[in-house]
């Protein structure tokens, strides 16, 4: 006589076993996807040039103003874009910088400025409330 396999029973075993190992495998792809980014954007010459000027939060608030209060309202309480007060807390500055130069989050643009306006902007954005 032949033995089936498995059992009716024994099938949404497997497929909460399959379930949980897709969901670890994505999660991984994740963190690996987190980790390259944030290499590749402290690599990026444009990022270290940035990250290593001191900057100005007056004139980091003027380029905020001019480019993205539109989106994130006046004082970064967010609009259109998301609430940028406590940003910096949340986000480290090479990922910010890389946000910002990327427009990889439509409809947020890509910026393209000099990296000592960077470094303003960053600078008002750690001023931020």
């Amino acid at each position: 006589m032949i033995e089936p396999s498995s059992t009716a029973a024994e099938q949404p075993e497997r497929g909460r076993g399959l379930i949980t190992a897709l969901v670890v495998l994505a999660a991984s792809a994740c963190v690996v996807l987190v980790l390259w980014v944030l290499g590749n954007a402290r690599q990026d010459p444009y990022v270290r040039a940035s990250l290593d000027l001191p900057g100005s939060a007056d004139h980091g608030g003027q380029l905020f103003r001019i480019n993205c209060a539109g989106c994130h309202g006046l004082a970064g309480q967010g609009l259109v874009g998301p609430k940028l007060v406590g940003i910096t807390e949340q986000r480290n500055d090479p990922v910010l910088v890389h946000q910002i130069i990327s427009g990889e989050t439509p409809p947020m643009p890509s910026f393209q400025m000099e990296p000592q306006s960077m470094a303003d902007l960053l600078a008002y954005l750690h001023d931020l409330p």
